[in-house]
């Protein structure tokens, strides 16, 4: 069996969820299939730590595709040239970007479709060739795999797509996600936070996950006596004027770090020794923090909304994601009570236990099948 894979996601340290999904169910899927060939169709050069196994062959197709323009070359005809070429049984494409011109069947991963909601967090061309495009890839697709059940309630409600051919591969967690022992959680807020507590927001800084109602909640949160800092760890991508604004009127504004992309091994210990995660996106189609943070014994705030929900169940503070009082509320319950954090971590722990980048994996493996047999 053949497969190729649109990688152009995988890039060293530039990993976003959605590339995370791809990178763990791709080594995996790899390393246990050995008898499959794996084409990775990358828009650059490529890091070998992504060539996973001894049966994944690489392929550099110019243009780099990272502007609507781009993105219509690449898969409309670099793409489709080399499908051609390789004639593969399978084009699996985990970012949900599909070519229109190929025969060859293909399987996108729609992690979620909030550009069909939200259209003004995207610059014109980008949400216009989303708003286009993605329908046509829904319909074109063999089979579609989403990472929850809301996701998969939204593309068949607004694509009118038959339910039976979507397949909901949930997203895992990195095994390095752990509890720390208090001397160890002590080393990392003094490397991080001059050994204050804090709260912990990861994510690309961009408005869907929603950094102006947070940062709005944490000035509040601080004007009602709450002493925990704030570290946001993920890149500005889109920083707009109305953050800005919001991270300006946090009253002490130098108890907000920025620590744009970290190692990931200094992730795991911010993480974990954190007061609580806060990830209150007014969209998701999952929210990996959410499951890290239970993971690694941090309680969580999330919201009421979307696919978060779904994903935490009663194993966090949900709130309403447009409320920025109920946010610093939460924050202030959960800075103020050990007890309410226990029963938060608890409850976390065992929710956790629920995702597993091997059963995300071997979902994805099964949705592949269907589409080969």
């Amino acid at each position: 069996m053949k497969i190729a894979v649109n990688t152009r996601l995988l890039l060293a340290n530039r990993l976003d969820g959605i590339a995370w999904f791809a990178v763990e169910t791709l080594k995996r899927m790899c390393l246990n299939n050995p008898n499959c060939e794996f084409h990775f169709f990358f828009d650059r050069k490529f890091d070998k730590q992504f060539l996973f196994a001894d049966n994944v062959i690489p392929h550099v197709l110019f243009p780099q595709a990272r502007h609507p323009f781009l993105y219509y070359w690449w898969f409309e005809f670099s793409v489709t040239v080399q499908l051609k070429k390789i004639k593969p049984d399978l084009f699996l494409s985990p970012d949900g970007f599909l070519s229109l011109r190929t025969a060859t069947p293909s399987l996108p991963v729609i992690h979620d479709i909030n550009f069909q909601h939200f259209p003004e967090d995207f610059d014109f061309l980008s949400g216009n060739y989303y708003n286009y495009f993605f329908p046509k890839f829904a319909e074109k697709a063999k089979r579609i795999a989403t990472v929850s059940e809301f996701s998969k309630k939204d593309i068949v409600e607004h694509y009118n797509i038959d339910p039976t051919k979507i397949d909901v591969v949930y997203n895992g967690i990195n095994e390095n996600y752990r509890v720390l022992q208090k001397e160890e959680k002590e080393k990392v807020r003094a490397k991080f936070s001059n050994g204050a507590p804090y709260f912990i927001f990861v994510s690309t800084l961009i408005p869907r996950k929603n950094v102006v109602r947070l940062l709005k909640a944490y000035g509040e949160f601080q004007r009602a006596g709450g002493e925990e800092m704030f570290i946001m760890v993920g890149n500005k991508k889109w920083w707009t004027s109305d953050m800005e604004k919001a991270l300006q009127s946090v009253p002490e504004i130098d108890k907000v770090i920025f620590t744009g992309y970290i190692d990931q091994k200094d992730l795991y210990a911010l993480v974990g020794s954190a007061t609580a995660m806060t990830f209150v996106p007014y969209f998701e189609g999952f929210g990996i923090p959410i499951i890290e943070a239970m993971q690694a014994g941090t309680a969580v705030i999330t919201a009421n909304a979307s696919a978060t929900a779904e994903v935490a169940q009663d194993a966090a503070r949900l709130v309403d994601p447009y409320d920025v009082t109920a946010i610093s509320k939460a924050m202030l319950e959960l800075s103020n009570s050990e007890e309410l954090r226990n029963e938060m971590i608890g409850k976390g722990l065992k929710r956790a236990i629920h995702f597993s980048w091997d059963k995300s994996a071997d979902l994805l493996w099964d949705s592949i099948q269907k589409c080969i047999h």
